[in-house]
């Protein structure tokens, strides 16, 4: 039978169960008293529709983007920490694991392609998305996308549109002009959607421009399936993402989840003629068919339980959370310590004793083990030298064990109490009950540096020890002013999954060569960010933030977008432009040669920015348009060829609605970070 045949056999009912989640409030009070604090959010597929009578299956939808948050499943780093691989390869084999543990878990929908854009790095939930640069972060959440729908699993991408904030995510209201919406805010969603052919999308809970997302007939019914051509499916945010029936329908949402709350109202609306029943015709065709697509295809493997956190797996997580390491500073070669010569070793901090995998909203994912810091470094040296440990809360005793060992490593940072997913002021749930769930409050953050404390404690402990690493925890920026300049060595860590204690001490010892660069900007100063008000109703998102913003503005960056550090060196070569036909649709060819300068085997991240000095329009100095992760061998060259779409370097001219290409000069850079003093660069034209 086909979809249609099918579709036309569904009573009213039946298309209504197909648009709605099939949790209740019952059930998933019922699933709390059963499994206590264990796993309550997502413990199994939440299942949405579904007609057994007629052969449709269900929605079971599973989250992320860590891994899968049912049972106990491989954890990999943060998104965030995986967008500071700058590997889409990598990112692609992440992908395909996840895929295969939904699958093993009975799940067919992946929601945890998060690629909202980290416009301030205060935003709770920064740790899900992979950094500042819409280019980048839809290169990184395409290669998820397809990683995942390579088996059969839908892929869900959220939060559509303009979700960047998280304590306000409920009321707030984003102002946003529509050239900065087509080129800042929707690049990377258009990517993973056009380009990766991602399943579904998510409504995310905010207003743009006064209106739901959740109902928003300019997002999801013009821009998402007029222009960009989508044809699968719009799924609300939990519970709360749906405000009125009819309004969402109309405005281009398909399914509510993952509870029918709203979309009870529509039998009674289309009854009564108010809603025509064409329009939940449109809705449930879309589910149906993309769901059947889906379930239908011939399988490549099979997917026993068994594949949930195998040895092959939890090796992806440690090699992702190793190549997400980000050495931001080196000096004086502090790190690799060298194993030959270190008898004592010194793990130091209050984060550095227990896993510290990330926040504990949607996103949790509970892995069978996982190793902290300080059991990373035990398992490394496995006897070679002896690991003390110190909490660091008395800041003297701490500096005094440091002064009395041959290296340290202090781990210092965030926590899910810090940041993360705000689950308190939800409408109608009682906050207190969910305290003594033991669930961690994070939402944004107040202040981007360390706790005072820490920062004594760095201060402490690195006057006693030259041979000292930090290692920094967070989700996204850490401003460092005040003890950068003391730190030796400072080691971007993140929420390293579950590997992350092993990654670590295989990184500071020099088993692994840390390749990862920084997804976003680390300022000197807060104030060189665009303003964040998390108890903001009302907000305006401008064109200009992170590198772009500072570099208008002729602001240095503590670590600039795009830094990283290795323990060999590299040098750039021989760098040219083929311009190609110059119109949308054709592209410019960049070749670099990339030399490894010293005497270890590493890889480096290229980086290929483009500008138009000579524009008449308001445009950033230069943006991201390529990148490319490659080894090279001590001593050895590698070529490094991008092949640029003109469409890359458009803008969007309000007047016609279209997509344009100014006749002007153009600067392409390349090199190994976004400071524009490193990089080399070459301007044609373009008339």
């Amino acid at each position: 039978m086909t979809d249609d045949a099918v579709l036309s056999k569904l009573t009213l009912d039946e298309k209504i169960h197909v648009m709605s989640g099939n949790a209740t409030w019952f059930s998933e009070v019922i699933g709390l008293l059963k499994r206590g604090k264990r796993g309550v959010y997502n413990h199994e597929p939440y299942d949405a529709g579904g007609v057994p009578r007629l052969g449709i299956p269900a929605v079971k939808f599973v989250d992320g983007p860590r891994g899968v948050v049912c049972g106990a499943s491989t954890c990999f780093p943060v998104a965030m920490a995986r967008g500071a691989s700058w590997d889409v390869e990598l990112e692609h084999a992440v992908g395909e694991t996840i895929g295969k543990e939904v699958r093993a878990h009975g799940g067919n929908f992946f929601g945890g392609v998060c690629v909202n854009l980290l416009r301030h790095p205060a935003w709770g939930r920064a740790q899900e998305t992979y950094g500042e640069d819409p280019h980048h972060v839809g290169a990184m959440g395409s290669a998820l996308t397809r990683g995942v729908q390579r088996h059969n699993v839908m892929a869900c991408v959220k939060h559509f549109a303009l979700n960047s904030m998280e304590n306000m995510r409920f009321k707030v209201n984003v102002s946003v002009d529509e050239r900065t919406l087509r080129e800042v805010y929707l690049p990377h969603f258009r990517a993973c959607i056009v380009e990766a052919g991602a399943a579904s999308v998510m409504s995310a809970y905010n207003k743009v421009r006064g209106t739901y997302c959740g109902e928003h007939d300019y997002l999801l019914n013009t821009i998402l399936r007029k222009e960009w051509g989508f044809d699968g499916f719009v799924v609300s945010d939990f519970v709360w993402g749906t405000h009125d029936a009819e309004r969402s329908v109309r405005g281009g949402m398909d399914v509510e989840m993952h509870i029918k709350r709203k979309f009870s109202a529509l039998k009674r609306a289309v009854t009564s003629g108010r809603l025509p029943e064409a329009e939940l015709d449109r809705a449930v065709s879309r589910v149906v068919k993309k769901t059947h697509a889906f379930t239908t295809h011939a399988d490549t493997q099979s997917y026993p339980a068994s594949l949930v956190a195998c040895d092959d797996h939890v090796a992806l997580a440690r090699r992702a959370a190793e190549e997400s390491m980000v050495l931001l500073k080196n000096d004086d070669a502090t790190l690799p310590f060298d194993l030959r010569t270190v008898r004592r070793v010194a793990v130091i901090g209050s984060l550095a004793k227990a896993p510290n995998l990330g926040d504990h909203g949607s996103s949790h994912v509970r892995p069978p083990a996982s190793s902290s810091p300080l059991d990373g470094m035990r398992a490394f040296l496995d006897g070679k030298a002896e690991v003390l440990f110190d909490s660091g809360k008395n800041v003297q005793r701490a500096a005094k064990l440091a002064a009395e060992v041959d290296v340290a490593v202090l781990v210092v940072g965030c926590g899910a109490s810090d940041e993360g997913e705000y689950v308190v002021n939800l409408p109608g749930l009682d906050n207190r009950f969910m305290k003594r769930l033991g669930v961690a409050f994070g939402g944004d953050r107040d202040d981007l540096s360390l706790k005072p404390h820490e920062v004594k404690l760095v201060e402490a402990v690195t006057k006693r020890n030259a041979r000292c690493c930090v290692a920094v925890v967070a989700g996204s920026a850490v401003t460092m002013e005040g003890w950068r300049e003391r730190a030796p060595a400072i080691l971007m860590m993140w929420y390293a999954g579950m590997e992350g204690g092993v990654a670590l001490a295989r990184t500071v010892f020099g088993a692994s060569v840390p390749s990862g660069k920084l997804p976003f900007t680390i300022p000197e100063r807060a104030s060189d960010l665009p303003p964040f008000d998390k108890r903001a109703t009302e907000v305006e998102y401008g064109y200009f933030h992170g590198y772009t913003l500072l570099e208008k503005n002729r602001r240095p960056a503590a670590f600039p977008f795009g830094h990283g550090l290795s323990y060999t060196s590299f040098s750039f070569h021989d760098f040219d432009v083929e311009r190609g036909e110059f119109v949308l649709q054709g592209s410019a060819v960049c070749r670099v040669r990339v030399r490894n300068d010293g005497n270890v085997a590493a890889k480096e991240v290229v980086q290929l920015y483009a500008g138009a000095p000579a524009s008449t329009r308001e445009r950033p100095l230069k943006k991201l348009v390529a990148f490319k992760k490659t080894h090279v061998e001590p001593g050895q060259s590698a070529t490094v060829s991008f092949e640029v779409p003109w469409s890359r370097l458009a803008t969007y001219d309000t007047t016609t609605g279209n997509w344009d290409l100014e006749r002007t000069d153009y600067t392409f850079y390349v090199g190994g970070t976004s400071e524009t003093a490193l990089l080399l660069s070459t301007t044609m034209h373009a008339g």
